[in-house]
């Protein structure tokens, strides 16, 4: 195993780490649905896209819910969970994509990523809440793509942008 590959392996397993504890600390603020509202998986995995590459990005999305569903009960495995791992798969690996096509304007493929995102989880959530006998139109995919999780978009808009610009001038950025 070459030492950019371990590289881009360990950078992965902390996204994931971070992916699996992020949540744990924002279901403890007294609100409802603190993960719908904040969106705290979706920020390693949209980083991990930016630092390791679409394909690890990708692979970290599809990862972190299923593990986070062994490890702790939740998301709900069926429709929530497979639809969250398919939602942030397609978040990993936008920014990826959309980094490098950008040539590294990190806003720019960010917002891309972020939309493309949110198109990935109406399709999937319509599919499978279907399969599952529920429903889920139009204004379910508004209220949860982009009205309840305003909060959780605001904060990646402000964070991720100068997380992984310094992560740049560090010299950080593993080639992909």
């Amino acid at each position: 195993m070459s030492n950019q590959q371990t590289k881009r392996l360990v950078f992965v397993s902390l996204c994931i780490a971070i992916g699996l504890l992020l949540p744990q600390l924002v279901n403890i603020l007294p609100m409802a649905r603190p993960g719908a509202i904040l969106l705290p998986m979706h920020i390693p995995v949209l980083i991990c896209g930016y630092i390791v590459g679409w394909r690890y990005g990708l692979l970290a999305g599809l990862i972190l819910p299923l593990l986070a569903f062994f490890l702790t009960g939740m998301p709900p495995l069926f429709p929530i969970g497979v639809s969250m791992m398919i939602e942030l798969g397609a978040y990993g690996l936008l920014t990826g994509l959309l980094y490098k096509v950008t040539d590294g304007k990190i806003f720019v493929s960010l917002i891309g990523a972020m939309i493309g995102g949110r198109v990935v989880y109406g399709i999937a959530n319509s599919i499978l809440f279907g399969v599952a006998d529920m429903s889920f139109g139009m204004e379910a995919f508004v209220a949860g793509a982009f009205v309840t999780a305003l909060p959780g978009i605001i904060i990646q808009l402000l964070l991720i942008p100068p997380i992984i610009q310094a992560l740049k001038n560090a010299n950080l950025m593993i080639k992909a």
